[in-house]
């Protein structure tokens, strides 16, 4: 085992689980996304989910494929209390207790019910991660995990990785592709420094079976060379270690650091032009004379002489 590598214990609270895809005819629960999601947390040593499964067949075969043990709970009208709760509780407790390199322990489920787990798990020294839908999670138990994820949150992309073009051979935009999902899994765990072992070993927790030999590379590092030359991340060399750093990736961001540029540059203030055009002079108006008071009358001069 790496150092300072986790190793999880896994209970599902189907029924739960269940309760907060029920109504929604479009999503279906892939315990694929939640298992590659956690599998970025460390090496999964226990797996278990806990249901009446005769109520969740089409799960079975999927849950079955991804090795996880299913643990058969009556219906509640025969037990007469939610047995698939106390089940769980004991079995994470007698883990807790008799597996002491067992270290992080993930509820499925939003239940807050289990919060009293939650908090004797952490004074036993456990680290306690909860994973359950928006809707059917109570905020008791999403306060009180060290870590909560939400489901739908499993859905949505972190940033624009990188482009993978179509024309390069199969086995290439395989490894490629795993390299771009482990970069992303490790930023998302908010590790300041990829270093190319920590990659490695993502890409192994991710896909057990991978081996850079298999894709044509005779070392890890040739494969990340190559992954540089086709634009898809980049390297630096420690300087201390002589090992490579992945500080990015390839063609995206070069393409989001020009855009950048273009935009600063549209932004810049533009020079006003004079006017070509001389304004034509405006002519005054002509004023007009301002009303006298009523003043009596008084005839003219000529008038008078008329008039003698």
């Amino acid at each position: 085992m790496a150092e300072g590598e986790h190793t999880l214990a896994v209970f599902i609270d189907f029924e739960n689980l269940a309760l907060g895809f029920r109504g929604k005819r479009d999503k279906r629960f892939e315990i694929q996304k939640v298992l590659e999601r956690l599998v970025e947390k460390g090496k999964l040593i226990v797996k278990k989910a806990y249901a009446d499964w005769a109520d969740y067949a089409e799960y079975k075969k999927p849950l079955h494929e991804a090795a996880i043990e299913l643990i058969e709970i009556p219906k509640r009208a025969m037990a007469g209390k939610n047995s698939a709760d106390i089940r769980l509780c004991v079995d994470a407790l007698d883990l807790c207790y008799s597996k002491e390199h067992i270290d992080t322990f993930v509820i499925v489920s939003g239940d807050s019910d289990f919060s009293p787990l939650v908090s004797k798990l952490k004074e036993n020294g456990k680290r306690v991660i909860g994973l359950g839908m928006k809707e059917s999670s109570s905020n008791l138990l999403v306060d009180n995990c060290d870590e909560f994820i939400y489901y739908e949150d499993l859905e949505r992309p972190l940033g624009i990785p990188p482009k993978i073009e179509q024309d390069l051979p199969e086995k290439k935009k395989e490894a490629f592709q795993l390299l771009v999902d482990s970069v992303l899994a490790l930023v998302r765990e908010n590790k300041e420094v990829l270093w190319s072992s920590m990659v490695k070993e993502t890409m192994k927790r991710k896909k057990p079976s991978f081996n850079e030999s298999y894709y044509g590379y005779r070392t890890f590092s040739d494969l990340l060379e190559d992954a540089e030359k086709e634009g898809i991340i980049q390297l630096r060399t420690d300087t201390r270690s002589g090992t490579y750093v992945i500080v990015g990736f390839g063609k995206e961001q070069k393409k989001a650091e020009a855009a950048g540029v273009k935009e600063s540059k549209e932004r810049k203030p533009r020079k006003t032009s004079k006017p070509h055009w001389r304004p034509r002079p405006r002519r005054p108006k002509p004023k007009t004379p301002s009303p006298t008071p009523d003043s009596p009358d008084v005839p003219n001069v000529s008038e008078t002489e008329s008039i003698a």
